[in-house]
């Protein structure tokens, strides 16, 4: 098929507006009510797959276009900024007990169920970066907006589990200490207390200088994805035995092997300039 045909240079194009579409779904179920912020979550999943999806498909069709680029990140920008503010925005509000938002209400208040908007904003910043930076190709300078958008939308999904549900380990569900500490967990994570500081950390992490390394694979040979493959395994492994419960434990992991992985470089730079010297 010609790189001329206009369905063969569309097809990532088509997956990024079906993850516009995604998070723009995930924004409207975010205002129809407490139960459906967890209709909003898998929404925010469903447009990481797209997200996947288009890149994948640009990179294997060798259709990547300006275009795209552009069209990507104003895709990226909804479901994973605004969409993911619009549920810590209902989150906050449903804590406060405020029925409806308005600038009458006491400033603490405005102040707390606003703050959720600090992840569009900053997301906002973060995409505009990436589309004015040719260095982020094998890694991003700043957490990404998609590992910040899962992390929130595994909140409501947290906030409902039972440890009952789990399917591969069901006996960690018959342990007292694992069953209490899952249940205050979903309990405390929908709490200003908790939420407040995981915004403004998501945040920093979101226009902070400090490199993270990529999913995108140029090839698939181990020993040029080491760390890749390895973040992949733990975090499937995490997934298998504690399902939603492991979205923060694989977030944990992936600053984790970030950090790791800037360390071991800059040490490696550094003995390479030793004996070459």
């Amino acid at each position: 098929m010609s790189k001329n045909n206009f369905i063969y240079r569309n097809i990532p194009n088509f997956f990024t507006l079906m993850n516009l579409l995604s998070g723009s779904i995930a924004i409207i179920l975010s205002f129809e009510g407490r139960n459906n912020l967890v209709l909003a979550s898998y929404f925010i999943y469903i447009s990481g797959v797209f997200d996947f999806f288009d890149g994948f498909a640009a990179r294997t069709l060798k259709v990547t276009s300006l275009l795209g680029k552009e069209l990507d990140s104003l895709a990226d920008l909804v479901s994973f900024g605004i969409a993911p503010s619009m549920i810590l925005y209902q989150l906050l509000k449903q804590s406060q007990q405020i029925k409806q938002f308005s600038f009458s209400l006491p400033a603490l208040d405005i102040l707390i169920v606003l703050s959720a908007l600090l992840i569009a904003l900053l997301s906002a910043i973060r995409l505009a970066k990436f589309n004015i930076d040719e260095n982020q190709t094998e890694s991003f300078i700043g957490l990404a907006t998609p590992a910040s958008a899962m992390l929130i939308a595994a909140i409501p999904l947290i906030a409902v589990f039972n440890p009952g549900d789990l399917i591969l380990f069901p006996g960690f569900s018959k342990n007292t200490f694992f069953f209490l500490a899952v249940m205050l967990f979903g309990i405390y994570i929908i709490k200003p207390v908790i939420l407040i500081p995981l915004i403004v950390i998501l945040s920093t992490l979101l226009v902070a200088k400090i490199p993270m390394f990529s999913l995108k694979f140029k090839n698939y040979r181990f020993e040029d994805n080491k760390l890749k493959y390895i973040f992949l395994i733990f975090s499937i492994i995490s997934f298998l035995a504690l399902q939603i419960l492991a979205v923060p434990i694989i977030f944990l992991l992936y600053i984790s092997f970030s950090i790791f992985n800037n360390i071991f470089k800059n040490t490696g730079n550094e003995i390479n300039q030793e004996t070459s010297v």
